[in-house]
This record gives structure tokens, C-alpha cells and sequence, in this order.
């Protein structure tokens, strides 16, 4: 059977031990039809020096200053040549090592491909797919066609809440969504969107306000407003 090139993508800057976990759960996986590219936003830890000489899996790799995460993310969908692309943090890993191999036998036919997700060792379910108020996946548990990815990138506008407006676009669309009843990847807690959670809130307001009819704001925007202000009271 012939399988599709899988381009896994890690974003990263400063994060050198963290890059070094995701590189050895990358190169763990039992199917070996895969590509890896990191995007570096010019890291002053040793990344660099690591990436040109340390590695002992291939990598492709740049290093340059960016306007953040998801500008990142779409220089590495760019990068990319395999026909499915997911994009996994510095520090986050594949929940085993045959997690690509599930995914890709048989060979799945949708647009985006996703499953449950693993935080601090419990695994947090996925959604079934619809057009809600938020992510229904992490998209380290996500798999996405790259014509998909270039045809609706990353709004890089919004800095916290860009892969969400990017899946209710694919939605909206017509893309078909296939999800998966299994774990694909141990999340890393320590990002930003986890550390300022009523921003990514307020960032998600702004997606609906964008993309959605009036009707559809009248039923997400009050769930969110709600979320956003508890975690303020929180002071999260």
C-alpha cells in the first residue's frame, strides 16, 4: 500500500530541550513516510548550533525572526511537501510510537483528519466536528491537507485564536472533517493560549464577530462571553 509523506511541523524559539523530546518522539514513529521541518524564530538557546550539527534525524529547518506563532506555522505549511501536514509544539510528543502509522492504514479520505488529545496525563476527548465557539480539537491532534493549508493560512491578525478561524473556515467551506477515536499527541501545557486563557476567549469573540452570520453570533457569542468573564474573575 502505498502511503501519503506526512509533514510533521514544530514551531519553536528557546525551547531546545523541548524541541529535543518532540524530535525524539518524531523520530520513534514506526511509519517512516514522513518529513520534518522546524520553523526557528531565531533562538539565542543553542537551537541553532543543535539543529546544524546535534540532530541525528533529518530535519529541515530555518531560523529567522517572526511575527509570532502562527506566522511560524505558516512558513512551515509553506516548507511543507508531504500531502498532510500537523503542526506539534516544541514539547509536545506522539502518544506512542504507532500513532502516524493508525492514522495513515488505511489510507483516510477527508480534508482534516483529528483525534483526542493527552493534558497532564489525561486524555481530553475531541468534539465531533461543527461549527461552534471554540476548538472541538488541539491542533497537535490534527492533521490537515496542505492544499488545504495554503488555500486558507493562518490569520496571523489574530494571535491567539488563528487555528480556530482557520478550521471554521475549512468547515464552512465544505471540507470534510474525519475524527478519529484515539489520542494522537501529549500536549504541552505550558503554551500561551493555556497561560492567558480569557485573551484566547476574547480572540475567539472576535473570530465569530468575523466569520459568522448574525444568527450564529446570537448562539456562540453569549457561551464565550460568559467563559471570558469567569476567567477574568479568575484572573486567568
Amino acid at each position: 500500500m502505498k502511503h501519503p509523506v506526512v509533514t510533521i511541523v514544530t514551531v519553536t524559539r528557546n525551547a531546545m530541550e523541548a524541541l529535543q523530546r518532540t524530535v525524539q518522539s518524531v523520530k520513534s514513529q514506526t511509519f517512516h513516510n514522513y518529513e520534518y521541518v522546524v520553523v526557528d524564530g531565531a533562538s539565542t538557546d543553542g537551537t541553532v548550533a543543535w539543529l546544524q550539527n546535534g540532530a541525528d534525524v533529518p530535519i529541515r529547518w530555518i531560523s529567522e525572526p517572526d511575527d509570532g506563532i502562527y506566522d511560524a506555522m505558516n512558513k512551515g505549511g509553506r516548507m511543507s511537501k508531504g500531502e498532510w501536514v500537523i503542526f506539534m509544539n516544541a514539547g509536545d510528543c506522539f502518544v506512542a510510537n504507532d500513532v502516524l502509522e493508525r492514522v495513515f492504514t488505511p489510507m483516510p479520505n477527508a480534508d482534516v483528519i483529528y483525534g483526542d488529545v493527552v493534558k497532564n496525563g489525561v486524555v481530553k476527548k475531541a468534539s465531533s466536528s461543527r461549527n461552534a465557539h471554540r476548538m472541538y480539537f488541539c491542533h497537535q491532534s490534527c492533521f490537515v491537507r496542505r492544499s488545504c493549508l495554503l488555500e486558507y493560512p493562518f490569520d496571523i491578525r489574530h494571535k491567539m485564536s488563528a487555528d480556530f478561524k482557520q478550521m471554521k473556515q475549512l468547515g464552512l467551506a465544505g471540507k470534510s472533517f474525519l475524527q478519529l477515536d484515539f489520542p494522537i499527541a501529549n500536549f504541552d501545557t505550558t503554551g500561551v493560549s493555556n497561560t492567558h486563557r480569557s485573551e484566547g476567549l476574547y480572540d475567539n469573540i472576535c473570530v465569530v464577530h468575523e466569520i459568522d452570520c448574525f444568527p450564529v453570533q446570537l448562539r456562540l457569542i453569549p457561551r464565550l462571553l460568559f467563559a471570558y468573564f469567569m476567567c477574568r474573575l479568575r484572573g486567568k
